[in-house]
């Protein structure tokens, strides 16, 4: 047994008790109310995501979340596999679904034409994206379609009394010029009828913070909520994150590190790291969050659960929890 040795004893709680004192963050069960959530889902590409996606929908609509959405493939590549998905949540579920919804690469007539086909469906929640380009392509607005995702959100309006979900970039979109100028854009975005916006998932609640200093300094007033990604793993989203903008801070780096061949640390870390990061913004007076599932229940669930989320009563719908 490896002891102190007495002169380093005496030390010990003196130097322990130097610092200041730093109250602990409020605990759910003590005046903090549980968040309220949102999901997303990506469509499947084969029978077993199919079926990992569904045990996915299943575990977390005990939740009553306040929506969950379904993305939309690069050029609208996935197409029909998000409006299958999006009518089976509406016609098999209690959940609200928000149908993710690009104009890149699409007419005008055809976006509209798929709004309807929402619309006729049951769907009153549009995620309202410009959308990115198949890889190895560029972003090259046609003439009969909507250039930006302002006009998007303007059209949708046109076509029926959708609510409207928009992104925002706490780290500032790859593509923009300036953050000011991508604020600008995510004002014109909300100006012309979004609700509110959703963003890219970052790491550092002090970005996010900062961030919203900056819509309100702008005029924003509309929700800004705060898009969550647990990371199970490490490498994938240190890739994604490169292209995206999102900065991986060192500290969740050292956080994974050794964990490469350890999935089980890694699912207990990611639902701890990204329960933090809630609880410190809710600490900071944010009470919505948006988690990227990656259609995995374990971490999305385990998250919730630790944030004082708890099942609804069955029989008792999303809608009305």
């Amino acid at each position: 047994m490896n002891t102190l040795s007495p002169a380093q004893a005496p030390d010990t709680l003196p130097r322990w008790l130097a610092g200041p004192r730093i109250g602990a963050l409020p605990a759910p069960d003590a005046g903090m109310a549980a968040p309220l959530l949102s999901f997303e889902f990506f469509p499947p590409r084969t029978e077993a995501l199919e079926a990992q996606l569904w045990a996915c929908v299943r575990r977390l609509e005990r939740l009553a979340p306040r929506f969950v959405s379904v993305t939309y493939g690069a050029g609208g590549t996935t197409q029909a596999r998000t409006h299958a998905t999006v009518e089976r949540l509406v016609h098999e579920t209690s959940l609200v679904p928000a149908a993710h919804l690009t104009c890149i690469g699409a007419s005008r007539a055809e976006v509209d034409e798929i709004a309807r086909r929402y619309w006729q469906a049951g769907v009153r929640h549009i995620v309202a994206l410009r959308g990115d380009p198949p890889p190895g392509q560029s972003v090259v607005p046609r003439a009969d379609g909507y250039a930006h995702a302002a006009d998007l959100v303007a059209g949708l309006k046109r076509v029926a009394d959708f609510e409207i979900s928009v992104a925002a970039y706490p780290e500032t979109h790859p593509e923009a010029v300036s953050p000011e100028a991508d604020l600008d854009n995510l004002k014109r975005k909300l100006d012309a009828g979004a609700s509110r916006a959703i963003t890219q998932y970052f790491f550092d609640g002090e970005v996010y913070l900062r961030f919203l200093d900056r819509c309100l300094a702008a005029g924003i007033t509309a929700p800004i909520v705060p898009g969550v990604l647990p990371v199970s793993n490490y490498a994938q989203a240190a890739r994604f994150s490169g292209l995206c903008g999102a900065t991986i801070p060192a500290w969740l780096t050292r956080m994974f590190d050794g964990t490469e061949d350890d999935p089980e640390t890694r699912r207990m870390v990611a639902a701890v790291v990204a329960a933090q990061q809630v609880r410190l913004l809710q600490a900071n007076g944010v009470d919505e969050f948006h988690i990227y599932t990656l259609n995995r229940a374990d971490l999305a669930y385990a998250i919730a659960h630790i944030l004082g989320v708890r099942p609804v009563p069955s029989g008792q719908s999303a809608a009305s929890a």
